[in-house]
Protein backbone atom coordinates (compact mmCIF):
# COMPACT_ATOMS: atom_id res chain seq x y z
CA UNK A 1 0.00 0.00 0.00
CA UNK A 2 1.62 3.21 -0.89
CA UNK A 3 1.69 5.90 1.86
CA UNK A 4 2.26 9.50 0.64
CA UNK A 5 3.56 11.55 3.66
CA UNK A 6 3.25 14.94 3.96
CA UNK A 7 4.64 17.99 5.90
CA UNK A 8 4.78 21.96 5.75
CA UNK A 9 1.19 23.22 6.71
CA UNK A 10 0.92 25.53 9.10
CA UNK A 11 -0.65 29.13 10.64
CA UNK A 12 0.93 31.97 8.45
CA UNK A 13 0.14 35.40 7.93
CA UNK A 14 -1.14 37.01 4.59
CA UNK A 15 1.61 37.66 2.26
CA UNK A 16 4.17 35.09 3.89
CA UNK A 17 5.75 31.86 2.27
CA UNK A 18 5.07 28.28 3.49
CA UNK A 19 6.49 25.17 2.01
CA UNK A 20 4.88 21.48 1.98
CA UNK A 21 6.65 18.29 1.35
CA UNK A 22 5.61 15.08 0.31
CA UNK A 23 6.91 11.48 -0.21
CA UNK A 24 5.98 8.17 -0.67
CA UNK A 25 6.78 5.76 1.41
CA UNK A 26 8.72 2.94 -0.59
CA UNK A 27 7.94 3.89 -3.94
CA UNK A 28 9.62 5.99 -6.36
CA UNK A 29 8.20 9.93 -7.19
CA UNK A 30 8.97 8.17 -10.83
CA UNK A 31 6.79 5.38 -10.78
CA UNK A 32 3.88 7.50 -10.71
CA UNK A 33 3.19 8.94 -14.38
CA UNK A 34 2.06 12.56 -12.20
CA UNK A 35 2.07 13.60 -8.81
CA UNK A 36 -0.29 16.32 -7.44
CA UNK A 37 -1.03 18.95 -4.80
CA UNK A 38 -5.10 19.67 -3.96
CA UNK A 39 -6.79 21.73 -1.72
CA UNK A 40 -9.83 21.66 -0.10
CA UNK A 41 -11.85 24.70 2.03
CA UNK A 42 -15.03 23.95 3.97
CA UNK A 43 -17.68 24.14 2.17
CA UNK A 44 -16.15 23.31 -1.44
CA UNK A 45 -14.81 20.95 -3.89
CA UNK A 46 -11.37 19.41 -3.88
CA UNK A 47 -9.28 21.63 -6.55
CA UNK A 48 -6.16 21.31 -7.89
CA UNK A 49 -3.50 23.19 -7.08
CA UNK A 50 -0.29 22.33 -8.91
CA UNK A 51 0.84 19.18 -11.19
CA UNK A 52 3.57 17.40 -12.21
CA UNK A 53 4.27 15.02 -14.50
CA UNK A 54 6.99 12.23 -14.83
CA UNK A 55 8.58 14.68 -17.77
CA UNK A 56 8.52 17.62 -15.74
CA UNK A 57 5.42 19.38 -17.33
CA UNK A 58 3.45 21.81 -14.91
CA UNK A 59 0.22 22.72 -14.61
CA UNK A 60 -1.15 25.49 -12.03
CA UNK A 61 -4.86 26.53 -11.37
CA UNK A 62 -4.70 30.29 -12.12
CA UNK A 63 -5.62 31.27 -8.62
CA UNK A 64 -1.88 30.44 -7.87
CA UNK A 65 -0.20 31.02 -11.26
CA UNK A 66 3.15 33.38 -10.39
CA UNK A 67 2.65 32.63 -6.42
CA UNK A 68 2.89 28.63 -6.11
CA UNK A 69 5.65 26.48 -7.43
CA UNK A 70 5.60 22.83 -8.21
CA UNK A 71 9.02 20.95 -7.55
CA UNK A 72 10.63 17.38 -6.95
CA UNK A 73 14.11 16.54 -5.33
CA UNK A 74 15.09 13.34 -6.95
CA UNK A 75 17.52 12.47 -4.46
CA UNK A 76 15.17 13.40 -1.46
CA UNK A 77 12.32 11.31 -3.52
CA UNK A 78 10.44 14.39 -2.37
CA UNK A 79 7.99 16.82 -4.09
CA UNK A 80 7.32 20.02 -2.82
CA UNK A 81 4.66 23.26 -3.19
CA UNK A 82 6.43 26.24 -2.57
CA UNK A 83 3.67 29.05 -1.10
CA UNK A 84 4.56 32.34 -1.66
CA UNK A 85 2.29 36.10 -1.55
CA UNK A 86 -0.41 33.78 0.64
CA UNK A 87 -3.70 35.22 1.20
CA UNK A 88 -6.61 34.24 2.91
CA UNK A 89 -8.19 32.47 0.10
CA UNK A 90 -5.56 29.85 0.53
CA UNK A 91 -6.75 28.75 3.66
CA UNK A 92 -7.48 25.23 3.22
CA UNK A 93 -6.54 21.27 3.76
CA UNK A 94 -3.42 20.66 1.12
CA UNK A 95 -3.19 17.17 0.17
CA UNK A 96 -0.82 15.70 -1.74
CA UNK A 97 -1.62 12.64 -4.42
CA UNK A 98 -0.92 10.35 -6.90
CA UNK A 99 -2.63 8.47 -9.80
CA UNK A 100 -2.28 4.39 -10.62
CA UNK A 101 -2.37 4.59 -14.05
CA UNK A 102 -1.44 7.70 -16.51
CA UNK A 103 -4.52 10.41 -16.45
CA UNK A 104 -6.13 11.96 -19.27
CA UNK A 105 -7.13 15.02 -17.01
CA UNK A 106 -6.14 16.70 -13.70
CA UNK A 107 -9.23 16.23 -12.23
CA UNK A 108 -9.36 14.31 -8.25
CA UNK A 109 -10.58 10.82 -9.82
CA UNK A 110 -7.94 10.54 -11.92
CA UNK A 111 -5.79 9.46 -8.48
CA UNK A 112 -5.54 7.12 -6.39
CA UNK A 113 -3.50 7.81 -3.71
CA UNK A 114 -3.37 10.86 -0.81
CA UNK A 115 -2.05 11.90 1.59
CA UNK A 116 -3.23 12.74 5.27
CA UNK A 117 -3.64 16.39 4.20
CA UNK A 118 -1.78 19.35 6.22
CA UNK A 119 -3.95 22.31 7.23
CA UNK A 120 -2.06 26.00 5.61
CA UNK A 121 -4.29 29.06 7.80
CA UNK A 122 -3.10 32.08 6.35
CA UNK A 123 -4.18 35.19 8.55
CA UNK A 124 -5.25 38.58 7.32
Amino acid sequence: QVQLVESGGGLVQAGGSLRLSCAPSGRSIFSFTAMGWFRQAPGNQRELVAGLTSYGTTNYADSVKGRFTISRDNVKNTIYLQMNSLNPEDTAVYYCAAPLRPISDWSSDEFDYWGQGTQVTVSS
